[in-house]
């Protein structure tokens, strides 16, 4: 088998101008954050950007938006990121705002194949394209789009060389689904071992979504 541990700088050879990058993390609790600073060194421009929130102005996925890197956000708020709302008052930065159960349902969906959910139609958030309100139960309701990506950044406490994880407590938040739901997942790591010897029923990502691992404070060496 052949080993999915790569440096930084390696990894983010994926990322490029205009890539659409989906990313873990709750704030800084779960964000990997080593390979966000690899991302913002490259220099990649017009990202789309797929995350919770907006991060902080200087730390975590705010950095890129900060330092304008990013075209479009697809998150569920930006109140910690005062940058990221001054942008979006100067047309920017593209904002899209979605509930975060919708959102995440959204990745989930997208993880597993399916094109779309059905939501309540007085959401707010994007429709599939051509999908018209509907009946349903008694309620009026909409189908929107599934969320995917090109990349999808993720941390986990530990992995095994096969690339299976294992998250900390709070630190997992969306980082599951959106291993799932990219084409090329990255799982920033504190920990890796041999595979094998990880437990088998606290492994919450199999290795098949994890195209590539780095070891956080590995710098890029």
């Amino acid at each position: 088998m052949l080993s999915k541990l790569v440096t930084h700088e390696q990894a983010v050879e994926h990322v490029l101008d205009g890539t659409r990058l989906m990313y873990g993390g709750f704030g800084t609790i779960g964000s990997p954050a080593n390979l966000i600073d690899a991302i913002l060194h490259k220099g990649v421009q017009s990202l789309t950007l797929i995350g919770i929130d907006a991060g902080y102005p200087k730390v975590g996925i705010g950095k890129l938006i900060s330092h304008g890197r990013v075209r479009q956000l697809i998150t569920t708020h930006i109140g910690s990121n005062p940058e990221a709302g001054q942008q979006m008052m100067e047309g920017k930065l593209e904002v899209t705002f979605c509930p975060q159960g919708i959102f995440a349902e959204k990745i989930r969906a997208g993880g597993v194949g399916i094109p779309g959910i059905v939501v309540d139609a007085h959401v707010s958030g994007e429709r599939m394209e051509g999908a018209e309100p509907f009946a349903f139960d008694g309620r009026t309701c909409r189908i929107e789009a599934a969320l995917s990506a090109e990349v999808g950044i993720v941390y986990a406490k530990q992995a095994d060389t096969y690339g299976n994880l294992i998250y900390d407590k709070a630190a997992r938040n969306l980082n599951p689904l959106v291993a799932m739901a990219a084409d090329i997942t990255i799982a920033e790591v504190e920990e890796i071992v041999p595979a094998g010897e990880l437990d088998p029923d606290k492994i919450v990502t199999p290795g098949i979504f994890v195209d590539y691992i780095v070891v956080r404070g590995g710098g890029n060496s």
